[in-house]
């Protein structure tokens, strides 16, 4: 999992916004993903990542909770309401309510610090790594609408329509967490398979907080589960027939 080397530089970098505060942090964070091949902005209000956002929207936002302006989690819900770029959440705020609200609201990974560069790297890589294939799949005009228990999942726009025929918008996180379910059904998925990462941590509970947004979407009563079975001890399961076009 440990980065080694730089990234090959046959296409464009991708862009990565750094949007922390403090100078010293937002430096290394930035010299760091550029020693790996990225291209990175760095902006210490919230405000001037928001003007830049329209402008030149970045492939990845590192966003620090604890900015002089706004904060964090506000910032995080307007970056993911603005664009579909993904969120790595880098603070020194490690209590679990701060870590809830930021993955609630569609960040992609939290990182408490102090932190490890090459951990950084790691999952700024994995973020993008996921992204990265969930868009050549809806390039590559495959599967991209799905059909379950009178629901309609639309992989290309990332809408959920409802059996009410009520639509409703998913973020990045979500929308991969049940794309992942709707191309396995009947089979029990480890948290790992479904975040597409390994070695996560026991005390990781970002899979259990989208799992817990999909149920208040999709299941009658959230508590006692239909569609998403937990499987104690392996992981859930996806009960629905599921009907590509």
């Amino acid at each position: 999992m440990t980065p080694t080397s730089p990234m090959p530089l046959s296409s464009p970098p991708a862009l990565v916004y750094v949007i922390d505060d403090d100078t010293a942090v937002a430096r290394l964070v930035a010299d760091t993903l550029r020693d790996f091949g990225y291209a990175t902005e760095t902006f210490h209000s919230a405000a001037a990542a928001l003007r830049r956002l329209p402008v030149q929207r970045p492939e990845l936002c590192v966003v620090d909770l604890g900015l002089p302006d706004m904060d964090g989690i506000e910032l995080v819900r307007q970056i993911t309401a603005a664009c579909t770029c993904g969120v790595l959440i880098l603070t020194g705020r490690g209590h679990p309510v701060d870590r809830v609200m930021g993955l609630e609201l569609g960040g992609d990974d939290y990182v408490v610090k102090p932190f490890d560069t090459r951990e950084l790297v790691a999952r700024v890589r994995s973020i993008l790594r996921r992204r990265s294939g969930s868009s050549a799949a809806t390039a590559a005009g495959s599967r991209r609408v799905a059909r379950f228990a009178g629901w309609t999942l639309d992989c290309a726009a990332n809408t959920l329509r409802s059996p009410q025929d009520e639509e409703q918008v998913l973020g990045l996180a979500e929308a991969q967490v049940l794309r992942v379910f709707l191309d396995r059904p009947h089979q029990i998925l480890t948290r790992e398979q479904l975040l597409g990462q390994h070695d996560l941590s026991p005390l990781d509970r970002s899979i259990d907080v989208r799992i817990s947004r999909l149920r208040r979407r999709l299941e009658a009563d959230a508590q006692n589960p239909k569609l998403i079975k937990t499987v104690y001890g392996a992981g859930y399961l996806f009960t629905a027939h599921v009907a590509w076009a």
